[in-house]
């Protein structure tokens, strides 16, 4: 059984307590003192309770338990003034206060929230955030660069199955146990490194672990020029597949044409570009720009710049509404297609271009450039995503749940999940598959809660089911929240939706209280 209340999930049995998909830390006797109020959450809880309960009969000091119970608020995003899940009551007690439903059977698969991931039937690995073991903190994203490149160097392979980069980057700054990276993200195997610059010089060492053994399966160490980085990861990610063998040592070895900057300052500013980007905030987004735009200035030649800060805008638009979507499509089409123009090779670039022409309404054009881009990685979760999105928009609905799933699958915990998982719910709903819809967007919610498009695909389906007063209460969520996303895809039709699919959203909206008229433009 798992106690679930808002955001969290309690597991009492396996000791774990989550938020969402991550998990948070909690010292023992905290983790035993919120235990006990959520299962005792219908009475007051005095405080010899506790002493008997949690301490087994020992006293305690009065401080060491306001302690505990801080621990506990902070955990749960709680705290004394506002005391919204763990309340106390002067000269009685505490009590858990929070909404608390009881989820039984087995753990739930991929995507779920219990932090359990099934392993792939292939070889499968997560390269976890490198360390920096200087005491430089500038070289904090020379070390995420380095895990990236490796990642991107093992996604090439075709018999490998890699975890995206952002759901590993949800591990930094964390000590991990390697048998639950495994078990979280669903990976046989977890490489983890370290990196330590000194002048012009620069020390790599990186171990493959077998993450349900803890089996150390190969190491190694690096000592090269910076001049030589690039190469030093392809030797890593050489070492690791050459590890994993025998099953990957027939895969074809797809080495795309990948051109490094020219300047370690360009790289250095796209790395920070991507970190900012991958915060999926506004205002991230907005100092990512800054940065990708500096990493083209510096390197102009450089295509991973370019087709970085085209997502940049496009996010922009379509997630954050900064800008409009017209006010992006001309210039992130030139920097997207100058990225493919930069090295045609490049599956971030293909999958940008997939991208920018399914936000143009341009389907087919879509598919065809995330194909492109899934022959150069097979393990792009954003290529998948631009793929289920295409079929989205060429009304391949039942198709398009694959790719969209597998996206999730590549990238669980990753900043921008909730894209393909909202357009599943979107897949869903326009299936006429309404109850499944639900779940798709609830879930969602529950990840994101400020994410405005699960909740109109939620009002929707409520309302084709004549769910009317949950339908109108989801309705106003979705207004509130994104009252700027609302705008731009319920009173106008964004070019990426066809009339059929966006007269069907409205007439879900409409049965759930939508009374406004509605523009068919775009």
């Amino acid at each position: 059984m798992v106690l679930a209340f808002g955001d969290h999930r309690l597991d009492i049995e396996r000791r774990e307590l989550w938020c969402g998909a991550n998990t948070i830390d909690l010292e023992p006797k905290a983790f035993d003192l919120l235990a006990f109020l959520v299962l005792h959450r219908d009475r007051v809880v005095t405080k010899d309770d506790l002493l008997q309960e949690v301490w087994g009969g020992r006293i305690v000091s009065e401080s060491a338990l306001t302690t505990r119970i801080n621990a506990v608020r902070r955990a749960l995003g709680d705290d004394g003034a506002t005391q919204r899940l763990v309340r106390t009551f002067t000269r009685k007690g505490v009590r858990f206060v929070g909404e608390v439903t009881e989820l039984r059977g087995p753990a739930p698969d991929a995507g779920d929230l219990s932090g359990r991931t099934p392993a792939p039937d292939k070889p499968s690995i997560a390269v976890l955030p490198f360390q920096n073991m200087s005491a430089d903190p500038e070289q904090e994203f020379f070390a995420d660069g380095i895990a990236e490149d490796v990642t991107t160097s093992l996604a090439r392979y075709p018999s490998l199955f890699v975890t995206a980069r952002s759901s590993a980057l949800t591990y930094k700054g964390r000590a991990v146990d390697v048998k639950a990276v495994g078990r979280e993200l669903g990976v046989r195997y977890v490489l983890e490194g370290g990196l330590r610059k000194s002048g012009m010089r620069i020390r790599v060492t990186a171990q493959l672990v077998e993450a349900e053994t803890g089996r150390h399966v190969w190491a190694d160490r690096y000592d090269r020029d910076l001049a030589d980085i690039f190469a030093m990861q392809d030797e890593i990610a050489q070492a690791v597949t050459t590890a994993i063998a025998p099953a990957i040592d027939q895969a074809e070895r797809q080495r795309a044409m990948r051109r490094p900057p020219e300047s370690l300052d360009a790289w250095a500013a796209y790395q920070c570009g991507l970190w900012h980007l991958s915060n999926a905030t506004a205002a991230g987004n907005e100092q990512a720009e800054q940065f990708l735009q500096r990493t083209i200035d510096l390197d102009p030649t450089f295509a991973g710049g370019h087709s970085a800060l085209a997502w940049a805008l496009l996010t922009s638009a379509s997630q954050f509404q900064r800008r409009t979507l017209q006010e992006v499509h001309a210039p992130a089409g030139l920097l997207v297609h100058r990225a493919v123009l930069l090295d045609n090779a490049d599956v971030e670039a293909r999958s940008c271009l997939s991208f920018w022409l399914f936000r143009s309404g341009d389907g087919q054009g879509a598919l065809i450039e995330a194909e492109r881009a899934l022959a150069i990685s097979p393990n792009s979760a954003s290529a998948h995503l631009v793929r289920g999105a295409a079929m989205l928009r060429l009304g391949r609905q039942e198709e398009a749940l694959a790719p969209l799933e597998a996206s999730i699958r590549l990238d669980p915990f990753g900043p921008l999940v909730m894209i393909p998982r909202d357009h599943v719910a979107a897949a869903l709903y326009q299936l006429r598959r309404y109850e499944a819809a639900v779940d798709a967007a609830r879930q969602l919610i529950r990840i994101r809660p400020d994410h405005p498009p699960s909740y109109r695909w939620l009002a929707a389906a409520l309302g084709q089911l004549g769910r009317v007063e949950e339908a109108k209460a989801e309705l106003e969520r979705a207004i509130a929240i994104g009252p700027a996303s609302f705008d731009m895809y319920v009173r106008n039709r964004a070019p990426f939706w066809t009339a059929e699919t966006y007269a069907h959203m409205l007439d879900g909206l409409g049965k759930a209280g939508w009374r406004e008229a509605c523009s068919d433009g775009g």
